[in-house]
């Protein structure tokens, strides 16, 4: 069993993203940067499936007396579902981190936790 390695450049792509996007979300402290993290570790994954599907050979899926083998579009309309999704989680996870922003003054997450337990520890005071 030969394994062309450079052949499959395709999947290194997928897993230099995913471990970039999983320090980014792992390393900073920054929301926003944790969004952008997330966003670059789902496009690996969007990459990954749509890579995993393709069929060699295969035709797209028009009926043909010609064609014998098609590729299915099933993982590339579920691919363009999962974009979209992506973006309304994207658009939903900044709303939050403006109001964030608003109600704490900050999009640090350390600073937020720590305000959250000095306001608890102030509680219990009471």
């Amino acid at each position: 069993m030969n394994i062309d390695f450079v052949g499959l450049y395709n999947y290194w792509v997928v897993i230099f993203l995913m471990m970039v996007g999983f320090y980014t979300v792992i390393a900073y402290d920054n929301l926003v940067k944790k969004v952008v993290g997330l966003n670059i570790f789902q496009t690996a994954v969007f990459m990954m499936y749509i890579s995993a599907s393709k069929v060699d050979g295969g035709s797209v899926p028009i009926y043909s007396e010609s064609i014998e083998l098609y590729s299915n579009p099933l993982p590339h309309v579920l691919i363009l579902t999962a974009i979209v999704v992506g973006v309304a989680i994207t658009a939903l996870a900044l709303a939050l981190i403006i109001r964030i922003k608003e109600a704490y003054g900050t999009i640090n997450e350390d600073d937020i936790i720590r305000m959250d337990l000095e306001e608890d520890a102030r509680r219990d005071k009471l």
